[in-house]
Order: structure tokens, then C-alpha cells, then sequence
């Protein structure tokens, strides 16, 4: 079974490609057994095919011939491991490092000293080419203890998409194609570094009911905006960035799949980037102007529809085109830095009797001169990942960053002035 062309694209891009998620349960359960979370996932995602393909190299010269996928027998046991590390060595070397290819790239780890707390993890690691980030959050609640069987998707169609004019695709064309600026981190430098931040949950209520007179923000908005607020506070307003008057793009993966699809497993995202309002000196008015971008995304969305099936048939018959595309779009002033939010719906959550405490996503490592960056809601948690390839421990200071502005944005009063745009738009 040949790979999509978004399969490949991740594939030959040139990183290692793994992304996760973890779940971390309190420190007074008792250990995971290993045997009976091997038998959970045999039950659970046994009949998943996806997750017993395993890749096969190209049969002839790689620019003409794609990998495949091969069907290999479904085993636990060589996929899931107990592992001595604390959270962060253990999400710091797996974005560092590909998986083996000898088998279905994913594998479960089990460490039961993962924070300084005491808290237990379960690490769930992947290659971007066989899961995306949805895939990934569908699997974790697929092993909870109350978890419905996975829905298969709708017979027949999928629903009638609304009709978008040339107009629309011939804008969204300029966008994905616009030339940005990376980040001022000087090349000789680079590292890859992971930081995992605790947000104050009291802050982040907080954060959410702005601005005061409007409509609250959500977790997109207020992490593209922060991320935005931090830049500014550690490298300054754009004008003072080298690489001339080009904006800072921040690009937001959104999810393609509809309700007669919602649990397919593989990549079913696209990209939207967006000028970050690093240049705005409010934090609240560096809101709008995110909220303003996010609120076009459904129509976007729409475009990408429409230029996708083309473009990616074009590059799946064309391997070469796939890795070129992949590596272009790899490049840090096409996708300097990607801002996923979700919210972890089901609570409590619980597995083998342990609830499930709070959830740590894992972003992938991209190119240097990027940094990715995830926050996940989790009952009362807030939980932000970010993973660099800039200097050594910038992922540290680009979290703090993100904190503090997120705790300027919960502190502010009175809402800023409306962009007149902004106005126009309602």
C-alpha cells in the first residue's frame, strides 16, 4: 500500500518525525503492570490496522518510487516498555531520535518516577507519517477504562463541501507560499531542548474570559497571541528582527476530518499560517488580532479542501515532487513555529483505576531555527510543550516567556481599541 504524499512528505523532510503524547497519573497508584496494559492495548487497537503498518523501502530509485506499507501481525509486547527516565529526558530523546523502522512506528513507554512529584506516565510516541496529533489523542482515550469502541467511519460520501470561488484558493496560495522570517537565532548555535510548563489554572480562567467586553478567547487564540507577546519580550518588535520588513508566521494545524470521519487514524490536518502581531504592544490587543485570523480559518479551511487532492495526487505520483514540497515547507521562514491547542474533553479519565491527572503533548522537532509549541487543557490542568531547535535551552525560556505574557493577558482590565477592521468584519 503506496503512502500518501503527506505520508512521504514527513518521511523526507529531513527530521526525525517523532511526536507524542503522554498522561500522567498521581503518584499513590499503583505501578502499571505491564502484561495487563499489553492486553488493554491488544484489545483496544488490535482491529486498528493502522497501527500494524510497517514501512517498506522504496523497490526502485527513491525520486521515483515511494515507501509502502506493509500489514505485520499485531504485537504489544514489541511495542510497550517500562523505561527509567523522568518525562523530560525521556520527551527530550524522542524527538531527537527516529524509530526503529524495523517495526510499526509507535511504542508505549510506562515510567513510574516521571515528575519530581512522583507522578506516573504513559508515552505514547509515533512518527508523524503513520499518526498526526488528533490520531494520537484519539488512541490515549481509545485505552482509558471507560472508553467507547471506536466509531468506524460513515458509509457512503463524506457531506457536500460549500462551493469556493477562485478568488479564495487564489489568496490562500499566496499565503501558504509567502516568504516569512525565522527566528534571530544565531546558526552556529543550534540545539534541540524541550520544555514542559504547569500553567496556573486560575491565570488561564482567567486569560480566557478576555477581552472583557467580547466574546472570551480560546485556547488557540490565547496560545498564538502569548507566543506572539513572548517574541516581542525576548527579541523585540519585528522592526528590530534582520531579514527586512517580511512578517513572523505562526502556522496552526486544523483538523480536515468530519463527523463521518472523525476517528480515522493517519494525517487528516492541513496548515494555516498567520501573521503573528509581534509588532502590537498590548497583550489584549495581540488577542484580537489572532482572534480576527482564527476566525477566517472555517473558510480557509475551505480553500485547502479544494487545492489539496490535486496537489497531493500531483505529488504522490511524483515522489521527488513530495520531498521537495516537504523540505521547502520544512524551511523556517515557511513554517517558523506550529501553535496546536486542544482540550482533553473526557474527565475524569481514568486507566487500570488511575485518573488520569493532567496530559503532555509532544510536538515534533523541526528545522533549525523553529520552535514548536502545544497546550493542552486537562481537567483543571494546563499544560504548554514547547520543543526548539534553536539555542540550547531556549524551549525553557520561550515557555517562561508564554507564561508570563499569558498572565498579562489574565491581568488586563479594560479591553484595547478595536482595529478598524476588526469593526468592518462583524
Amino acid at each position: 500500500m503506496r503512502l500518501t504524499a503527506i505520508e512521504e512528505g514527513h518521511l523526507r523532510n529531513g527530521m526525525p518525525g517523532t511526536i507524542g503524547i503522554a498522561g500522567l497519573f498521581p503518584a499513590d497508584g499503583p505501578p502499571f503492570d505491564l502484561a495487563w496494559l499489553r492486553a488493554r492495548v491488544r484489545e483496544r487497537w488490535g482491529g486498528l490496522e493502522r497501527m500494524s503498518l510497517a514501512l517498506r523501502p522504496p523497490a526502485g530509485p527513491a525520486a521515483f518510487t515511494g515507501h509502502r506499507w506493509a500489514v505485520r501481525p499485531f504485537d504489544p509486547a514489541a511495542h510497550i516498555a517500562s523505561d527509567d527516565r523522568d518525562l523530560h529526558t525521556l520527551l527530550t530523546d524522542a524527538v531527537s531520535r527516529p524509530l526503529p523502522e524495523d517495526r510499526p512506528l509507535w511504542r508505549l513507554l510506562v515510567t513510574e518516577r516521571a515528575t519530581a512529584d512522583g507522578e506516573r506516565a504513559v508515552v505514547l510516541l509515533a512518527h508523524h507519517a503513520l499518526l498526526d496529533g488528533r490520531s494520537l489523542e484519539t488512541l490515549f482515550r481509545l485505552l482509558m477504562d471507560d472508553a467507547a469502541p471506536p466509531r468506524p467511519s460513515a458509509p457512503g460520501t463524506p457531506p457536500r463541501r460549500r462551493p469556493v470561488r477562485p478568488a479564495t484558493v487564489g489568496r490562500e496560495l499566496r499565503v501558504i507560499g509567502a516568504r516569512g522570517r525565522a527566528l534571530p537565532a544565531p546558526a552556529e548555535r543550534y540545539a534541540p531542548s524541550v520544555a514542559v510548563v504547569r500553567l496556573d489554572a486560575p491565570v488561564m480562567r482567567a486569560a480566557r474570559r478576555q477581552p472583557e467586553a467580547g466574546r472570551g478567547a480560546t485556547l488557540n487564540e490565547l496560545l498564538l497571541s502569548s507566543f506572539a507577546g513572548a517574541l516581542r519580550a525576548r527579541y523585540g518588535p519585528l522592526r528590530a528582527w534582520p531579514a527586512g520588513p517580511a512578517p513572523l508566521f505562526g502556522t496552526v494545524p486544523v483538523d480536515l476530518r468530519g463527523r463521518h470521519d472523525a476517528q480515522r487514524l493517519g494525517n487528516g490536518v492541513t496548515a494555516l499560517r498567520i501573521p503573528l502581531p509581534v509588532d502590537l504592544d498590548s497583550p489584549v490587543a495581540r488577542l484580537r488580532a489572532c482572534q480576527e485570523e482564527v476566525a477566517a480559518f472555517d473558510h480557509r479551511c475551505d480553500a485547502h479542501r479544494a487545492i489539496l487532492p490535486p496537489l497531493l495526487a500531483t505529488a504522490r505520483a511524483m515522489p521527488w515532487l513530495a520531498e521537495v514540497m516537504a523540505r521547502r515547507l520544512a524551511r523556517p521562514e515557511l513554517t517558523t513555529s506550529l501553535c496546536t491547542a486542544f482540550k482533553w474533553r473526557d474527565n475524569p479519565s481514568r486507566l487500570h483505576g488511575s485518573t488520569l491527572a493532567r496530559v503532555v503533548p509532544l510536538p515534533q522537532l523541526a528545522t533549525p531555527g523553529t520552535a514548536n509549541l502545544c497546550l493542552v487543557h486537562c481537567a483543571d490542568t494546563y499544560t504548554l510543550t514547547v520543543v526548539s531547535h534553536l539555542r540550547d535551552g531556549d524551549a525553557e525560556l520561550l515557555g517562561g516567556a508564554v507564561a508570563r505574557e499569558l498572565a498579562s493577558v489574565a491581568a488586563c482590565e479594560a479591553p484595547a481599541a478595536r482595529p478598524a477592521r476588526e469593526v468592518r468584519a462583524r
